[in-house]
């Protein structure tokens, strides 16, 4: 049977796969990200900040966000903050358009640099593979990007497994003893909480899939479901970590930094290769929910909208990002996810748990 084809698969699976595809570049495609909210505050730190917070907080905003949007037959972003912040509403397409050049930016970087360790090519080759990959799908559209993101996502489902397992079979030892002897730093909750928010930005990118789904409650499944998708490919990865803990919390790359440890050339290869993968799912999912805001825009006008509009903007995008990529990766992780967290937590978060739940709630 044809999984894109199946009428369930596509009603609770596949907003989940989208989301998961969104966030994995920007939240744990490299490891960095998980270091910095998780593993900074010790080994069982970081397990209470991903399970306990990070991910009730993105099944719970998920389900309220793909029931509202089903409610209200909302399936892009413009018209979600329309009816949650009314005229104020651009305040959050500011906020999507900051962290989307800043998630660029991490996608060009890590594109440029695992080529470049991997291959030895030139870092700009990277990011225009990167570029060309993300381009062709945008143009494409929804079916395809549906197909591809599904596809990808149980290939580095796969690969992720198989990453722990290896892990674990090697360095099992190490592993239980972090966990078992490690310790919780204060402020692993305000880790989890900057972790989940910065990466809920994207949820309302998700919403052209939520169009499958028949009724609110439907929605909410879906929803609760892509909290979980969205964020067990970290867990995974953050267990291998700790079995290197604390040399990773100064890698700038921890994955690679594991491979090379393992010395398993083809696990490296594949590892990258899914992550390169990945980081055109990133993209892909997150220009497109600009490009699928323009258009909506011109056919509620009911203008045709114009042949270079998503061409024009993705490359547009895309090429801002890998400007700012040159500030380095540490330093996009660092300085630009905080700044953003905090952002989506006044326009996206506070007004899904008040205004959102108000609306979806209330009979009509």
């Amino acid at each position: 049977m044809n999984l894109m084809k199946n009428r369930t698969f596509q009603k609770y699976f596949v907003p989940g796969i989208v989301f998961q595809s969104l966030v994995i570049a920007g939240g744990y495609g490299t490891g960095r990200e998980l270091v910095e909210y998780f593993l900074e505050y010790g080994t069982v730190g970081g397990l209470l900040g991903i399970f306990c917070v990070s991910l009730v907080i993105w099944s719970v905003i998920c389900a309220l966000t793909f029931a509202l949007a089903q409610k209200l037959q909302a399936f892009d972003y413009r018209s979600m903050f329309q009816n949650l912040l009314g005229r104020a509403w651009p305040a959050y397409e500011v906020c999507y358009f900051a962290m989307v050049l800043l998630i660029l930016a991490v996608v060009a970087a890590s594109a440029g640099e695992t080529l470049h360790a991997m291959f030895g090519l030139n870092y700009w080759f990277g990011v225009l593979a990167m570029s060309a990959g993300v381009g062709y799908l945008v143009i494409k559209g929804t079916e395809a990007i549906e197909k591809f993101l599904s596809l990808w996502s149980f290939v580095l489902y796969g690969v992720y497994i198989l990453f722990l397992v290896i892990c674990f079979i090697r360095f099992g030892g190490a592993m239980r003893q972090a966990v078992a002897s490690g310790w919780a730093e204060p402020g692993w909750q305000l880790g989890g909480f900057r972790y989940a928010f910065y990466n809920l930005g994207s949820v309302p990118a998700v919403l052209f899939t939520v169009r499958h789904c028949d009724s609110p409650r439907q929605a909410a499944g879906a929803g609760l479901l892509a909290g979980v998708i969205g964020i067990l490919p970290g867990v995974f990865l953050l267990l291998a970590m700790t079995a290197f803990y604390p040399m990773v919390l100064t890698e700038a790359l921890p994955v690679n930094a594991i491979l090379n440890i393992l010395q398993m050339p083809w696990l490296q290869y594949a590892f990258q290769i899914v992550l390169f993968g990945t980081l055109i799912e990133t993209g892909t999912g997150m220009i497109f929910a600009i490009t699928d805001r323009f258009e909506t825009s011109y056919r509620e006008a009911r203008l045709e909208p114009p042949r270079l509009l998503k061409p024009g903007l993705t490359v547009a995008l895309l090429a801002a990002g890998a400007c700012i990529a040159g500030v380095g990766l540490t330093g996009l992780v660092e300085s630009g996810y905080g700044t953003v967290s905090w952002a989506f937590l006044l326009v996206y978060v506070i007004p899904i748990l008040t205004v959102g739940v108000f609306k979806l709630f209330r009979r009509n």
